[in-house]
């Protein structure tokens, strides 16, 4: 049963459809990612399901209860914005307290303080409680954002890119705080994001996102390895899908099963081309290679990674004999940019 259904939900603001038609089950204790670039719609589905939005069309379900007509405060839910929205003359106390003040619950001075430890303890807080967010660094401002947002004890939680004014360090450990609590509350987490390696680290499940449309929703393993269509084949990704315009299909592959024609096993199906090297990036562990098959133009950049435990040297403008292996090509209508399944993929 899930705990949030949304049934052909459209926004529309004058003539932009920001959301388009959209049919999605969130199920309980779900961590749900909806991914997209800027302007797909992913925040305003989020405002949507906030009720900080009503829709044009449709229905939002949350636990079996239609909340079209119904404010924030009686949805079940909680958010934390990007800015955190953090009130910089209060303490942390009263920064996590103040929903509590706000829902008019008829709570005793204990009885509220007791809610803001324990959700301040979630969250690795509680040492924290008298300071104000001047005092606080990036990582603990966000964590107080959310301890405000447990404090309502809601049954779903809903993130607007919460990490992404956190630098790329911080971020990598907010990631992992952040997925860890949330598993050992069991609580339902929807988060927006733009970051591929955020959703990808994050989601149990991914919802791609792009012009008001779901393209895809998938396992992070399922969205990366068989995407619907060249859209999210070149989304995800980096560097992102290589594409190949083709007679009858666009051809698919990633830039890690692009190799040398030597690396593969006699017998190993495998479509082969020339390539030719035009730059080499070290990366450390990686090498990109940067360059064009022959026959398809010199405009047409081709992407090949490779660990350097690959022991194959390569020279900038030379031709090398490279190969994908047969099931790791994926097939696109030209038209349309949809995947097409062809029995080739399943050798």
């Amino acid at each position: 049963m899930s705990i949030v259904e949304i049934r052909n939900v459209a926004k529309h603001f004058d003539d932009v459809r920001a959301v388009d038609g959209i049919n999605l089950q969130i199920q309980p204790g779900e961590f749900l990612v909806i991914l997209g670039p800027s302007g797909c719609g992913k925040t305003t589905l989020m405002r949507l399901i906030a009720g900080l939005e009503y829709p044009t069309a449709g229905e939002i379900w949350i636990a079996d209860q239609l909340v079209n007509d119904l404010p924030p405060r009686l949805r079940h839910i909680a958010m934390v914005f990007q800015s955190y929205a953090l009130y910089p003359h209060m303490t942390v106390m009263n920064n996590i307290a103040f929903p509590l003040k706000a829902q008019q619950k008829e709570l005793s001075k204990e009885a509220r303080e007791a809610k803001v430890i324990a959700a301040a303890r979630m969250v690795s807080i509680d040492h924290l409680l008298k300071r104000k967010p001047r005092q606080l660094s990036g990582g603990e401002r966000q964590r107080v954002a959310i301890a405000r947002a447990l404090v309502t004890e809601p049954m779903v939680l809903l993130l607007d890119e919460p990490l992404s004014n956190l630098d790329a360090k911080l971020r990598a450990i907010a990631r992992d705080e952040l997925k860890e609590f949330q598993q050992r509350l069991g609580i339902t987490t929807i988060f927006v994001t733009h970051d591929q390696i955020e959703a990808m680290g994050l989601g149990d499940r991914i919802v791609v996102m792009s012009q008001g449309k779901i393209q895809q929703v998938g396992t992070p393993e399922e969205i990366y390895t068989d995407p619907d269509n060249t859209f999210v084949a070149t989304f995800l990704g980096s560097p992102s899908m290589n594409i190949l315009p083709n007679e009858e299909f666009d051809l698919g592959f990633r830039p890690e099963n692009f190799h040398p024609a030597s690396t593969y096993s006699p017998g190993v199906p495998v479509e082969n081309f020339v390539y030719h090297v035009k730059r080499i990036e070290y990366l450390g562990a990686d090498r990109i290679l940067y360059g064009y098959i022959e026959g398809y133009g010199e405009d047409k950049l081709i992407l090949a990674r490779m660990p350097v435990s690959v022991l194959h040297e390569f020279e900038v403008s030379q031709n090398y004999d490279f190969a994908v292996a047969a099931t790791d090509l994926r097939y696109f209508d030209k038209d349309t940019g949809q995947r097409v399944v062809r029995m080739r993929e399943q050798v």
